[in-house]
């Protein structure tokens, strides 16, 4: 072999070493090139899923592909979870991350994720408060005669929850506590099937999200006596904090956003934010979660991650005071 040969022989081989290292530059798709797949681990008809779904129909042109909600419910939040969390980090599948994941670590022995360590917290997206409902045939008309009928039959009055852990929950067992009563607790899926139980007359009370109770409250069909947050809500203007009417430390607030698995590049990462951020600004997008009974309450990646801290503590201080253990 010549020189010449031996030298463009050579420069092949160094050519050839260096494609494995560029090609995946090459190769790699934009993001996003598919559909993307955002997880309600929640029912449909729920808070969090309404809330979603107007917002995934704003996000959408934004990324240029379709972002298409799948309702994973059950086990108060926990099945949607787990599968995000063992999901591939690619952007591709999110989950619509609420107060609940991040209760779940106390309320469940083995919930089957970790809320601080499987994922990304991208972005708190909403707020929405609790509200304490009634059948209005029950014959309850205010929280006083609620308190009265369950200290008169005690363990005898149920009440419906969205599931164990879940605001509905922990928010009733913190009342009962505060007043010295006692009901028994019925678990549903979610907060649609709550609100359905009141209606239907299957339990007593139950204290669901807001958005999800608003229209029947304003049909007359669900009678509204207290809201559990820090100041009356202006849809309802009418109705007491749980407060005002001597019920303390029971200041309870539903919160969602938007969480990817952990290891999520940072790229992708800021793409769906800055995605989000400019839909939660469209006016139209703003009204739609408001008239059902949301707050508009965007929050970096950092302050929301730390609210999942902040909720575990709160979850396991509020057992403590409520008696109870974890699942």
């Amino acid at each position: 072999m010549n020189p010449l040969q031996r030298r463009r022989l050579l420069g092949c081989a160094a050519a050839a070493a260096l494609l494995p290292a560029a090609w995946p530059a090459f190769a790699a798709e934009p993001w996003p090139s598919r559909p993307i797949k955002w997880v309600l681990p929640y029912l449909a008809g729920t808070g969090p899923d309404i809330t979603a779904r107007i917002l995934a129909e704003a996000v959408s042109p934004l990324l240029g592909q379709p972002v298409v909600i799948e309702n994973r419910a059950g086990a108060g939040g926990n099945i949607g979870a787990r599968l995000v969390a063992k999901s591939p980090p690619d952007g591709y599948t999110w989950i619509y991350s609420a107060a609940p994941m991040a209760a779940n670590m106390r309320m469940y022995k083995v919930p089957g994720y970790d809320a601080l360590k499987d994922f990304r917290h991208v972005m708190r997206l909403t707020t929405s408060d609790i509200v304490l409902i009634v059948n209005p045939d029950s014959g309850i008309r205010s929280l006083d005669d609620l308190v009265a009928r369950a200290r008169a039959n005690p363990g005898k009055l149920n009440y419906a929850s969205g599931g164990v852990g879940t605001p509905s929950h922990l928010g009733v067992e913190l009342l009962l506590n505060a007043v010295d009563a006692q009901a028994t607790h019925v678990p549903y899926k979610g907060a649609s099937e709550l609100v359905n139980a009141v209606l239907g007359n299957q339990v007593s009370f139950g204290t669901p999200i807001f958005s999800v109770a608003f229209t029947q409250i304003q049909a007359g069909k669900l009678k509204a006596l207290a809201v559990a947050g820090s100041a009356r809500n202006p849809l309802l203007p009418e109705v007491p904090t749980l407060a005002e009417l001597g019920v303390r430390g029971v200041d309870l607030t539903s919160w969602g956003g938007v969480s990817v698995p952990a290891g999520t590049p940072d790229a992708i990462v800021a793409r769906i934010r800055s995605a989000f951020e400019s839909a939660l600004k469209q006016p139209a997008v703003a009204a739609a979660l408001v008239e059902r009974g949301g707050q508009v309450s965007p929050q970096g990646p950092e302050a929301y991650a730390r609210g999942f801290s902040q909720e575990i503590a709160l979850t396991e201080a509020m057992m403590k005071r409520a008696g109870l253990e974890p699942q």
